[in-house]
């Protein structure tokens, strides 16, 4: 695969997530004072307790985000998804990292150190408020996680979790069966009798630590059935 240029990159995190929701001179500055990284799969970007960093916006591959409360081993609990940024809690909080970053793949992503961004919000005081919005974005998506691990049905939890990692075409998601059981309070039985159900009905393809969704509409429905009928 052919190293993304950072034209490309731009374009990307400029159409996804965060950034189409800032106004378009943040959104300039903040491509402007980024510069392009690549983490190889499996190696960290941040771990839990690490110093204050900047912001991190995922341009193509995936990462595991993993979080817990202080004191906790932390869990994995999404992965992300090109235009997804995350690190906002260093700069609003003033402390420490407070979860895990990793590349799950060979990924690309654009950093924004906290120095920078410490610049521009001496600047503009509005820049606090455009960061807050990522944590708001972090707040809707825990909100839903919430919600699915309330679902009494151990397969409409598992198939919360893999539609939750969807994106456009039919990507292999880097998931094992024991992750997708953390993510969905399952156990390894549960997952493998659900991952089969699936594949039978045709929604997915479970394959050598992936597993790829083939039809995204029909797993949502049945995540989202409250199983009354």
């Amino acid at each position: 695969m052919a190293p993304i240029t950072r034209a490309h990159a731009d374009r990307i995190v400029s159409e996804r997530g965060w950034l189409p929701l800032v106004p378009e001179p943040f959104r300039a500055e903040v491509l402007r004072r980024s510069v392009l990284a690549h983490i190889p799969a499996g190696e960290p970007v941040f771990h839990l307790g690490d110093p204050m960093g900047g912001l991190y916006g995922l341009v193509s591959g995936t990462v595991s985000v993993s979080i817990a409360p202080a004191g906790q081993t932390p869990r994995l609990i999404l992965l992300g998804v090109p235009g997804h940024w995350t690190g906002e809690a260093c700069f609003l909080t003033r402390k420490p990292r407070r979860g895990e970053l990793r590349a799950a793949v060979d990924t690309t992503m654009l950093h924004l150190p906290i120095d920078a961004l410490d610049q521009m919000a001496a600047r503009d005081p509005q820049v606090t408020h455009h960061v807050a919005v990522i944590l708001m974005m972090s707040v809707e998506f825990l909100l839903r996680v919430i919600h699915d691990l309330q679902k009494p049905d151990a397969d409409r939890r598992i198939a919360s979790v893999l539609q939750r990692t969807t994106w456009i075409g039919e990507v292999p998601i880097p998931l094992i069966q024991t992750e997708v059981g953390v993510m969905a309070n399952a156990s390894r039985k549960q997952v493998n009798a659900a991952l089969k159900r699936f594949s039978d009905a045709g929604w997915l393809e479970n394959g050598y630590r992936s597993i790829t969704i083939t039809d995204v509409a029909a797993l949502r429905r049945f995540a989202e059935d409250d199983g009354a009928d």
